[in-house]
């Protein structure tokens, strides 16, 4: 009793039962679009952040936060650029490594790799590859033993397990008496990882850091040193500083600039799907459109009488957007409770769905992440909500406005 008039008749009109029941069909049909609609965007970009959240922590599970590098590809004093990167208080681990691009030979098979030379005592530090492993440890690799750890399908593809011996040959050439010949060294298979991306389960092997400056002849040097920080987000703002750091020296590069076209893509399908998913949305607020018209024709005398109290068109726009509005908000409030409780439990809901129908959604044999992860991001509920009810409100503004414009002696002509 206490709210202004118009608020009080646009709900009452919205509970009223009226003589045409199929305006009440439609208001349902609007209310329930908004919610299904509002809940499937909360549902897939829930799914999508997920799956980002999956490949980022796979990839830089792998991948360094930051590295730091010589201009000229060796790093010989790398103790110190180590020592003094650790003085930031963003960095949380550093550990040296050495990359070259090889060729691997077992019983005629040959596949190109990528040797990555690492001290098993600093590794951990910058990657979770010692909690990847399928056989054997990292520890295995010793200075002066030339043992190796593959990847899962690079291992698959030579045909060798743990135990077995495979050429490494470098694209050095050696110049011997016989003439210029590759330079090559037999390595011990002494452990298999698997990541659970085909990039790193493909194409990445592992050996003890000394072994791989012998066998590329770096004299010490190494590539270069990979940091891991506290907070990968700022990466960008931390390597700046680690760079004023170390000096002129040294080349300093964060993740965000060697995976950058990747998640940029994800990003892009990401706002491409909100946009395609908001039309589910934007479809059901128009029909919010067909139900104010018709109840406006429904009401003409109503209007009348309202305009002959005194009603001026603004007060009899704003019972039609209140009336409108009112359906935007039940829809987006429903709309919100579905997505966010789907959201919170589809990484159950789905396993379960699975065992009722005997399925595979994500069959493990062909995709490597097999469960559908989600990540509830709260600005994103913030951002559809917003939208949601944006559209339910541009919706009622144009029968609102027609409402406005109805003359009384037309309308009460024939009552």
């Amino acid at each position: 009793m206490f709210a202004p008039y118009e608020v009080f008749v646009g709900l009452r009109y919205t509970r009223a039962k009226r003589r045409n029941h199929f305006i009440s069909f439609i208001s349902l049909t609007s209310m329930l679009g908004i919610a299904l609609g509002v809940t499937a965007l909360i549902t897939v970009l829930s799914v999508m952040n997920g799956f980002e959240k999956e490949l980022r922590e796979r990839i830089l599970g792998m991948a360094s936060h930051a590295t730091i590098s010589a201009l000229d590809g060796r790093l010989g004093d790398w103790r110190d650029a180590m020592e003094r990167s650790a003085d930031h208080r963003e960095v949380i681990g550093a550990a040296p490594f050495v990359r070259s691009e090889v060729m691997l030979s077992h019983a005629g098979r040959v596949s190109g790799a990528l040797l990555r030379g690492v001290l098993p005592e600093h590794e951990p530090q910058v990657s979770e590859i010692a909690h990847k492993l399928v056989a054997g440890s990292l520890e295995s690799l010793r200075d002066g033993d030339y043992g190796v750890v593959l990847g899962s399908e690079l291992a698959r593809y030579l045909g060798v397990a743990v135990g077995d011996r495979i050429t490494v040959v470098t694209p050095e050439a050696a110049i011997t008496p016989a003439g210029i010949l590759p330079r090559l060294k037999r390595f011990t298979v002494t452990g298999l990882f698997e990541v659970g991306m085909y990039e790193y389960d493909r194409n990445l092997a592992l050996v003890h850091l000394d072994d791989a400056g012998r066998l590329l002849r770096l004299d010490g040097a190494v590539s270069g040193v990979r940091l891991k920080l506290r907070d990968l987000f700022q990466a960008p703002r931390v390597v700046r500083e680690v760079a004023g750091l170390l000096g002129g020296a040294f080349s300093v590069t964060d993740w965000t600039r060697e995976h950058a076209n990747f998640f940029r893509a994800i990003q892009t399908e990401k706002r491409v799907m909100f946009i395609i998913l908001l039309l589910i949305v934007a479809v059901a607020a128009f029909n919010i459109v067909s139900t104010l018209v018709m109840t406006v024709n429904d009401k003409q005398a109503d209007i009348a009488i309202l305009q002959t109290l005194g009603a001026t068109p603004r007060s009899i726009m704003a019972v039609f957007i209140v009336q409108g509005a009112l359906i935007g908000v039940i829809g987006t409030l429903l709309g919100l409770a579905g997505g966010i409780a789907l959201a919170l439990n589809v990484e159950s809901l789905v396993p379960a769905i699975e065992n009722l129908l005997g399925i595979r959604f994500l069959s493990p044999d062909v995709y490597y992440i097999s469960d559908l992860p989600s990540d509830l991001h709260w600005n994103d509920v913030g951002r559809i909500a917003l939208m949601s009810l944006l559209l339910a409100l541009l919706a009622t503004l144009y029968p609102a406005w027609r409402a406005s414009r109805t003359q009384p002696a037309e309308a009460l002509r024939y009552e």
